[in-house]
Parts: structure tokens; sequence; C-alpha cells
């Protein structure tokens, strides 16, 4: 169990003392009242857009497709099932229709990147970079259609084609593109340029976490703590989804599909909290998002626990 919980509280950690950081700097008023609106821009027009890009340049490529096809495929199958669920179980936990977009979000887009890669790297470092290839596909879902649909498409008014187009067309989506085109014709940038690209994408989970921070110190913390549903979507998110990925895979035996690497790296995805995109993208758009960062403070503070918990479970029941 120490191999996984130590693993996550580090990281947990690190997170929080950011979140720290954003939520006395705000209630202390050591930054402008429209810190929030900065960071969320910033976060969404460079940080996000260089993750993603970073990310698609070095994975998505021909050797990678053409050797790891089959993960890819599972990635997909994985992602593709979540959000029918993630669908109908949002729409059980909340009546209003921006927050039944955020928790659909938040259930089927986890936080497998940041968290997810920690913990991989730490736990299951010999599989780590099948994990970056499974995990390309919900990448490419998030801003083909997460984003765009859920988190910066209107809240229920009518919009205009051009309007639709301009929240599809957003710089997460084009930044996908770029970095899959220049994956897949084996571009060699300058060194300069992916060094910035790196250092931007590192700059968006401590970023992301300021400005939860921020967020949250500008509203009642304890009338957000008191909102049961947002207890009740994280149960499903670090409980109910783990369970039930165990409880169906304990009767299906490893084999050429379900391969022990695959089976690892959707564990992983189902086990991890709620993304922080959730916070970040909307924000951007003038969207409220306390009750995003409630949803994120609650899952990650919970999954120091839940994580060990589930990998056990998983291990002894699974492989």
């Amino acid at each position: 169990m120490g191999d996984i919980f130590f693993p996550i509280l580090n990281q947990m950690l690190f997170l929080f003392a950011f979140l720290l950081i954003g939520f006395v700097l705000c209630k202390c008023k050591f930054i402008p009242e429209n810190s929030a609106t900065v960071l969320s821009k910033l976060e969404n027009m460079i940080f996000v857009p260089a993750l993603v890009m970073g990310t698609f340049i070095k994975k998505c490529n021909i050797e990678t497709i053409s050797s790891a096809w089959k993960l890819l495929l599972m990635g997909f199958a994985l992602v593709l099932v979540l959000i029918p669920i993630s669908l109908l179980f949002a729409r059980l936990c909340f009546k209003d229709d921006f927050l039944r977009k955020l928790g659909t979000y938040g259930l089927a887009f986890s936080n497998f990147g940041f968290m997810g890669n920690a913990i991989m790297s730490a736990v299951f470092p010999e599989i780590f970079f099948e994990y970056t290839v499974f995990t390309l596909p919900l990448w490419f879902m998030i801003y083909l259609w997460g984003a765009p649909a859920l988190l910066i498409g209107s809240n229920g008014e009518k919009k205009g084609f051009s309007s639709r187009f301009k929240a599809f067309l957003n710089p997460m989506l084009i930044s996908m593109l770029i970095g899959m085109v220049i994956g897949l014709v084996g571009l060699k940038l300058p060194s300069f340029v992916t060094s910035v690209i790196d250092d931007a994408a590192a700059c968006m989970s401590p970023l992301a976490m300021i400005l939860t921070g921020v967020t949250i110190a500008k509203i009642d913390l304890l009338a957000l703590l008191k909102k049961w549903r947002i207890y009740l979507i994280a149960v499903v998110k670090l409980v109910v989804y783990p369970l039930v990925y165990i409880a169906i895979f304990a009767f299906i035996p490893i084999g050429e599909w379900f391969t022990e690497t695959v089976l690892i790296c959707a564990m992983c995805v189902m086990c991890m909290p709620m993304g922080l995109n959730s916070i970040v993208i909307p924000a951007a758009y003038g969207k409220d998002t306390s009750d995003a960062a409630g949803m994120a403070l609650i899952t990650h503070t919970l999954s120091v626990g839940t994580i060990p918990l589930m990998f056990m479970l998983f291990r002894a029941l699974v492989l």
C-alpha cells in the first residue's frame, strides 16, 4: 500500500501547497480583484494548450500508432463507455444544466494526466510509456468534445452557428491539431521552441491550483462544503466507478485485448479525482466555477485514501 500511498500523498501536498498560496494571496488582498480572470485566461490561452501540444508532439506519431494501436483502441473504447455513463450519473446528481455539464466532464475525464502520470511513474514505471499512449484518446476527446461541448458551450441558451463554431475551435483543440500534425510528420522543432512548450506545460497544474485557491477564497467555503451533491458525485467518481470496473474484470480473464497493461492503465484512469480543466476553462469564459472548485477540492482530498484502497482491491481480485 505504501508504494501507492506516498506518491499520491506527495502529489496532494504539492497541489494543496499551491491552492493555499492562491487562497492566502486572495484573502490578504495581495493580488488584484480580477486575478482569477487573468489566471484563467493565461491557463486557457497558453499553459493548457502548451500541455496538449507537447503531449501530442511527443506521443502522437507513426511509430507509436503502429506499435501501440491496440492501446489506443482500448483507450478510445474506455472513454466512449465513460461518456454515456457519466451523462447519466451527472443527470441524477444535479438539476442545474451547467452543473450537469461540469459533473459529466469530471466523471468522464479525470485527473489522469498530472495525478495519473505521477502514480504510474512511481508505482508502475515499466509501463509508464504505455499509459501515456493509452490516455491519448482521452486527451483527444477532451478537446474535441469535452471542453467545447461541456465547459465552453452555452448554458442552456440558444446560440447561432458562429458562436458554436467559436466554442468548438478553441485554443486547446487548435493546439491538439497542431501537435498531431507535427508528431505525425516527424517535424523537428528547434530546442528553444520545445523548451518553451515544456516549461509552459509545467505551469498548468500549479497555476490551476492557485486559481482554485483564489476561487475558494471568494466564496463561502462552509456553504460550499455543505452541498451534499458534491459529495455524492465524489463518491460516484472515486468509489462507484472503480468498484464497478473491478467487479466486471474480476470475472473476465486476462487475454489478447484485456492485457495486464491495459487493465492497469484503465484502473488508474478510473481511480483518479476530477480534473482541473473544469475550473480553468469555464473561468476563462466568465462562468461560475465555485462548484467546480468544490468538486476538485473534495475529490482530490478523498482520493488520498480511495486510490490506495481501490488499487489493493484491484490487485487482489483482478491481477
